[in-house]
């Protein structure tokens, strides 16, 4: 068991199951999806398990029955009947290069050599609709698409080309519904769900699984799939690192799990875990394989830094994406950012949170480092600001908050807001709190950052342009540190007042409760 190996970065099911690589089996979710309809969509981010799904599905209607010896849909589908599945993988369109019009139209051709149909037609359209007939005329053809918004998302940041590409997609998938007779199955997946007004306006037919309790578990690991499939592998870490198998497996599900759909059950990141898995070692993998600089830069434009609180999130408005009118929660959404908490399907509402530890001191570094405008030593000064605070130096505590206002250029943060400086207060003990026992409080009534160290408790209030002795009076008569009072740790006040024109703390007092 502990020496099976991990399909990272694999994502056809032929070469896991014929390579023997661990397979998380999920087939009896895809048969009961198979058995429910017809035409589906699916979102999920990036490295989910989208495109094994579609590979999978391929197989199944293939009629790959040796693939699937041991599996829960070996003794459940007519292996006999076999269909010709046209699978269409934009990951493989060379549309950067030849531009989304020609690439697509040689995917459609030498898909339709490799199935020995000779194409007449000349135009896009007319030649996925000239496939689908002519494959579909004897026997009804199985369509999946993995990754259709690829050419728009590619183009976020250049609104002219991610339109026109849209506007071609629009054209190529209105080709779908006229051949409905010649169509068995189809599965479009995807990062982003577009309005079905801009891409699949003719595609009202379209069962969109995103948010389908029943479907939340489709991809993705469950934390029960985690403990049946890899206990052995849990046992030979939390044995190596001197823990107990339960702390490890809790701090595996601080780390990766956390996503959720609709479901009951919370979701792993498969491709984080299954990385840590192999490498026993926590590390920000997911996070890695593509950063957001135009994400981060958009949350940077609007303000907008502590994606914790969020408020309510409309779900019609997380179910679609529109280019000209960018709405960060959607993207935050859809791209795997945060995910759902609380959810409300028949008032139309949810609340949106951080899934997990990799995708907030991930994305927080990044955006400290936005707020900074792209001075990247953001988590030195993090982990000096530890230090500082393992120490009771208070001093150096001091100079480093100031170091991370004043490294920021003179002209830049000319333009800076009030919000501004707020953004880098929370961001920089958010981030502490990676490190130490550190909460940053936004609520009334509560101090603005509460950090705890083995031997004090801090309470810490900030005031722009106004009075040190202010901030420490309102900890002391708001009684924030009254919970703890019992601890026997030593207790500081301790407040600020930071001068914005100057960029740096002018004052701070300190007093012992």
């Amino acid at each position: 068991m502990t020496n099976r190996k991990y399909p990272i970065g694999i994502q056809d099911f032929r070469e896991i199951r014929s390579g023997n690589y661990l397979y998380v089996d999920k087939t009896d979710l895809i048969h009961q999806l198979l058995s429910s309809g017809k035409y589906f969509f699916l979102s999920r981010p990036r490295r989910f398990g989208k495109s094994l799904l579609l590979s999978t599905i391929k197989e199944i209607y293939s009629g790959s029955r040796d693939l699937f010896t041991g599996l829960r849909i070996e003794n459940e589908w007519d292996w006999e009947q076999k269909y010709s599945v046209i699978h269409l993988k934009f990951s493989s369109v060379n549309y950067q290069k030849l531009g989304l019009y020609a690439a697509l139209s040689n995917e459609i051709v030498s898909i339709a050599q490799n199935f020995s149909i000779q194409l007449i037609n000349k135009e896009l359209k007319d030649q996925f609709r000239e496939l689908l007939e002519k494959m579909g005329r004897q026997q009804k053809v199985v369509l999946i698409i993995d990754e259709y918004d690829k050419p728009i998302i590619d183009y976020l940041e250049n609104q002219e080309k991610a339109l026109e590409n849209r506007s071609l997609l629009k054209q190529f998938y209105s080709v779908i519904k006229d051949a409905d007779p010649f169509i068995e199955f189809m599965l479009i997946t995807g990062v982003s769900k577009f309005s079905k007004v801009s891409i699949f306006s003719d595609l009202n037919n379209l069962k969109d699984l995103t948010l389908n309790v029943r479907f939340n578990n489709l991809v993705g690991i469950t934390q029960s799939e985690l403990l049946h499939q890899f206990r052995d592998r849990i046992n030979d870490i939390a044995e190596s690192q001197s823990l107990s198998s339960d702390e490890l497996i809790e701090k595996i599900k601080y780390w990766y799990n956390g996503y959720r759909w609709g479901g009951k059950d919370t979701i792993y990141n498969p491709f984080s875990l299954l990385n840590y898995l192999q490498d026993g070692q926590f590390n920000n993998y997911w996070f890695e394989t593509g950063t957001p600089t135009f994400l981060v830069e958009l949350l940077r434009q609007e303000g907008n830094f502590n994606l914790d609180e969020q408020g309510f999130a409309s779900l019609l408005a997380l179910s679609s994406f529109d280019i000209e009118q960018i709405n960060t929660q959607t993207v935050l959404f859809q791209t795997g950012y945060l995910t759902i908490n609380d959810l409300n399907f028949e008032e139309g509402w949810c609340t949106l949170h951080y899934p997990n530890k990799e995708v907030k001191a991930s994305l927080e570094q990044l955006l400290m480092d936005a707020f900074r405008y792209g001075n990247g030593k953001s988590l030195p000064l993090i982990l000096q600001l530890r230090q500082a605070l393992l120490g009771n130096n208070l001093e150096e505590v001091m100079s480093i908050i100031n170091a991370a206002f004043s490294s920021i250029p003179y002209d830049l943060w000319r333009g800076a807001t009030e919000l501004h400086y707020h953004a880098l207060v929370h961001l920089t003990f958010s981030l502490l709190g990676n490190y130490l026992q550190s909460e940053v409080h936004s609520a009334k009534g509560r101090c603005d950052a509460l950090v705890q160290t083995p031997s004090h408790i801090y309470a810490f209030e900030f005031k722009l342009d106004e009075s040190a002795a202010v901030a420490v009076q309102q900890i002391l008569s708001k009684g924030y540190l009254e919970p703890y009072q019992l601890d026997k740790r030593k207790k500081i006040a301790v407040g600020l007042n930071f001068l914005a024109e100057e960029r740096k703390v002018g004052e701070f007092l300190w007093r012992a409760v």
